[in-house]
């Protein structure tokens, strides 16, 4: 699995504001982030660098795209060097996933 470097702050991001909104109690949060600890053992992250901060400004001019997301999504084009085709990118944002999908990467999970 290889993930963008602001990942990681990017899920504590996520069980933070579901604590904060009611979805998960502390200990749910706690549970979640021993899941994330483990998978942050076993992925490859991808620094940031100018290039790929070049890659994610154009995704912006021809994608509706947040920043964090634009980030995303140029570090997998870096990662496969703009080769998509067979490469997936798991996102659950509707707005990432069809940027994703134009660029043409598999999506999933394929239901959402």
């Amino acid at each position: 699995m290889v993930v963008w470097w602001g990942t990681r702050t990017e899920c504590i991001s996520a069980l933070m504001r579901q604590v904060r909104e009611g979805g998960l109690t502390p200990t749910d949060e706690r549970s979640a982030r021993h899941v994330l600890q483990a998978l942050m053992q076993t992925w490859a992250e991808m620094q940031p660098s100018e290039a790929l901060r070049s890659t994610a400004e154009r995704l912006l001019t021809v994608h509706p795209l947040r920043t964090a997301d634009a980030l995303q999504l140029a570090a997998a084009l870096q990662w496969c060097q703009g080769l998509t085709t067979g490469q997936d990118v798991v996102t659950f944002d509707r707005q990432l996933r069809d940027a994703s999908y134009r660029e043409g990467f598999t999506v999933l999970p394929e239901a959402f």
